[in-house]
């Protein structure tokens, strides 16, 4: 139950526009057009069967996982629910 001037059903109105975004934002991140045979960071040759695995793949599996790593480190949070945001 909402509690002040927020209507009923508001906290799962902000939990589905969490999970929307996130799903825009990893969409968004998806490799678009046709994979590379190497590597677009260290020039290593991409196996055929990632190729196939991962339409658009641009990464090795070493590279892909350092970038996925960086990705995590630099991620945003939820302001939207964050007591923070609203004390500020």
């Amino acid at each position: 139950m909402a509690t002040g001037w927020a209507h009923d059903g508001a906290v799962q109105d902000q939990i589905d526009a969490t999970i929307k975004d996130g799903i825009k934002r990893a969409r968004s991140q998806l490799p678009k057009g046709p994979g590379l045979m190497q590597c677009q960071e260290c020039g290593v040759k991409i196996p055929k069967a990632r190729r196939q695995a991962v339409p658009g793949v641009r990464f090795c599996i070493a590279c892909q996982e350092a970038h996925d790593k960086e990705q995590v480190a630099f991620s945003g949070y939820n302001r939207r629910g964050s007591k923070d945001s609203q004390l500020r």
